[in-house]
């Protein structure tokens, strides 16, 4: 454990502690009446009243519309269904910036609709809440529909021999125990559209700000680092709050449900209703999900002679000192170096997390690794240019700024991939290599390793993707010399024409094929025993 804590005292807490601290801090005092003073602003409550009920109706919408599918592939089998699986879950591993990119080329100026019927939506909630659902379709597709094929269908069947219609035997036996997962569902999509950034910070405008959009608005053009202390705690207290209710939700999906091998449970569509049923699911990921990543390739392409693309090998001198092109080799070099200090912190916290006689203090710390995905990323970024500006730890102008920041955000995506496959692992394995004389080393290579190599190996590829599009943390630490490429893609959008709007959309489907190319392969190496992703 004394690594990780390090890592997360030295480069999470004292971080935001900072920051804090600084706005919060005047005169060698405490200024805590400004809590109050923010929190009443009318400004600052509707800032608050948005994000949180467009977190809801975003959450709400996206179960509306994914339940259908994670039936469909946890009781159904048909041609594709694996490819199917690939693409749904493409847009959770992409970038905000690219999933804002792609509902602008939609929806916003020139956009398909505005061509074919001369609509816009761009700056509208509409957009806003459409990208959220694009974004976290596959989380409950994956998280409801992984628990549904492993539920005893034979449960139902007895119900309806019973004398029980469909919609009561669904309603009473199989709703019950899908609950938690739904719930479990829920709170994650609730988690991450309330602190969404990214999304709102492309289509949101001047109109719409959640409260990562205002910190980072607060810090970085009003100056007001007090507003911004105070936003960071109500985001700090209420995501804590969120990942309480996740952590008890799951416990209750863990241990509440006797589960079947899910290829015993899916069948071929029967009848007119399940054929229906699946011809609207493949049309809601084909306009949902497909159609905006197609249209941000095609504007891609609307340059004769692949023209946008080529411009990014030029240096303007304005928006960037490289040529953009240089962000894709520079977000490489950070996703690969961000993926190895996650893969080295997460792996011994989870080793740590999965031994016997773990004490409640090293499983307390479990909850705290997840924070990071909650924690405002704009805070944690700024907070780094704040607390690490003096020796020993003097990195403002280090390289390794960047991957450190990606890494707390990858870092949490190991321990949930490692920990299960840790928790399986047969002890009396290492006591029997042990008796035989092996060193604890040994041990580890020889009886752990062969066993949880493939979980290291999906673990290293989610934290590669996710390192790989973290934004909101690396726009405040990356140089002008070495943007990464949401960052580049977020500056070509901020300046108006439309060579930088098509060089936005050409840098965005660039992650967009990096991101899912790292996804095959992680489809490739995924196992039952690696989790649900």
């Amino acid at each position: 454990m004394a690594l990780p804590v390090a890592f997360f005292a030295l480069f999470f807490a004292w971080p935001v502690a900072a920051i804090v601290a600084r706005g919060l801090k005047a005169d060698g005092g405490w200024r805590l009446g400004r809590i109050a003073d923010v929190v009443t602003q009318p400004d600052i409550r509707h800032v608050l009243w948005f994000t949180t009920w467009q977190a809801l109706v975003s959450t709400a919408l996206t179960l509306l519309l994914a339940l259908p599918a994670a039936y469909v592939f946890a009781r159904l089998r048909f041609p594709g269904k694996q490819l199917l699986r690939a693409v749904v879950t493409v847009p959770f591993v992409l970038p905000t910036v690219v999933a804002g990119s792609a509902f602008l080329a939609l929806l916003g100026h020139n956009g398909l609709l505005d061509q074919l019927w001369g609509v816009r939506l761009d700056t509208t909630v509409w957009a806003i809440l459409l990208a959220h659902v694009f974004f976290n379709y596959a989380v409950v597709v994956r998280t409801v529909g992984g628990l549904w094929a492993q539920l005893d269908p034979r449960q139902e069947e007895a119900a309806r021999l019973l004398g029980a219609s469909p919609a009561k035997a669904w309603r009473q036996v199989t709703l019950p125990a899908l609950a938690p997962a739904v719930a479990a569902a829920a709170l994650m999509v609730f988690l991450f559209t309330f602190t969404s950034f990214g999304v709102v910070q492309i289509l949101g405008g001047p109109t719409f700000s959640t409260l990562e959009v205002e910190i980072y608005r607060q810090t970085s053009e009003v100056f007001d680092l007090s507003t911004a202390a105070v936003l960071t705690l109500v985001q700090f207290v209420a995501v804590g709050a969120i990942l309480a209710v996740h952590a008890r939700t799951v416990r209750r999906r863990e241990t509440a449900l006797r589960l079947v091998d899910p290829k015993v449970t899916a069948r071929p569509p029967r009848g007119g209703g399940q054929w229906a049923l699946l011809a609207g699911v493949l049309l809601t990921i084909a306009l949902l999900l497909v159609l905006p990543l197609a249209v941000l390739v095609r504007r891609s392409l609307d340059a004769p002679g692949l023209g946008y693309y080529r411009a990014l090998t030029d240096s303007d001198g304005g928006t960037f000192l490289v040529a953009p092109v240089h962000a894709v080799w520079t977000s490489l070099e950070y996703a690969v170096a961000a993926t190895a200090i996650a893969v080295l912190v997460g792996g011994l916290a989870a080793a740590a997390l999965a031994g016997r006689d773990a004490g409640r203090l090293v499983r307390g710390f479990d909850a705290l690794l997840m924070l990071p995905l909650g924690v405002s990323a704009v805070t944690v970024g700024f907070g780094f240019l704040i607390a690490l500006d003096r020796p020993p730890l003097d990195l403002r102008q280090s390289w390794i700024l960047v991957p450190l920041a990606q890494a707390l955000v990858g870092a949490p995506f190991v321990v949930r991939t490692m920990l299960p496959v840790l928790r399986a692992v047969d002890g009396r394995l290492r006591e029997a290599a042990a008796v035989l004389g092996a060193s604890p080393w040994r041990v580890w290579r020889e009886v752990d390793l062969p066993l949880v190599r493939r979980a290291l190996l999906v673990s290293a590829g989610f934290a590669f993707a996710v390192s790989l599009g973290e934004f909101g943390a690396t726009v405040f630490i990356a140089r002008p010399d070495n943007p990464t490429l949401p960052v580049a893609v977020a500056r070509l959008l901020s300046r108006p024409g439309d060579l930088n709007y098509g060089q936005a959309m050409a840098l965005s489907t660039i992650l967009m094929v990096v991101c899912a190319a790292a996804l095959l392969i992680l489809e490739r190496l995924r196992t039952d025993r690696t989790g649900e992703f």
